[in-house]
């Protein structure tokens, strides 16, 4: 299993910013995938996360309060991405984001991106 998250950076406070995540190694459509982040200081915490593509009603999606109706998570099957758009930024959303998936013995966890947002 291998998770390359791109796509982070600095942007000001009301900003935008996509993060995406490559996975290979396993049989994406078949997993659930998830954003997680961890600002300094502070516990890792999720931040949203989606179904698996498996099923006709397609994929649940489930958000952290604190970023709801501000983030959305999508993923794209045919590339085996999943993708975190980030709008209105705040400076409480700086931390290091991380891609996740996860079966029943284990969790698997990329590099993380730094998402730095300023007032």
């Amino acid at each position: 299993v291998q998770l390359v998250e791109s796509g982070g950076g600095s942007v000001q406070s009301g900003g935008s910013l996509r993060l995406s995540c490559a996975a290979s190694g396993f049989p994406f459509s078949y997993y659930a995938m998830r954003w997680f982040r961890q600002a300094p200081g502070k516990e890792r915490e999720l931040v949203a996360a989606i179904g698996s593509a498996i099923g006709s009603a397609g994929p649940s999606t489930t958000y952290a309060d604190s970023v709801k109706g501000r983030f959305t998570i999508s993923r794209d099957n045919a590339k085996n991405t999943v993708s975190l758009q980030m709008n209105r930024l705040k400076s409480d959303d700086t931390a290091v984001y991380y891609c996740n998936t996860f079966t029943l013995r284990d969790n698997y966890w990329g590099q993380g991106t730094q998402v730095t947002v300023s007032s």
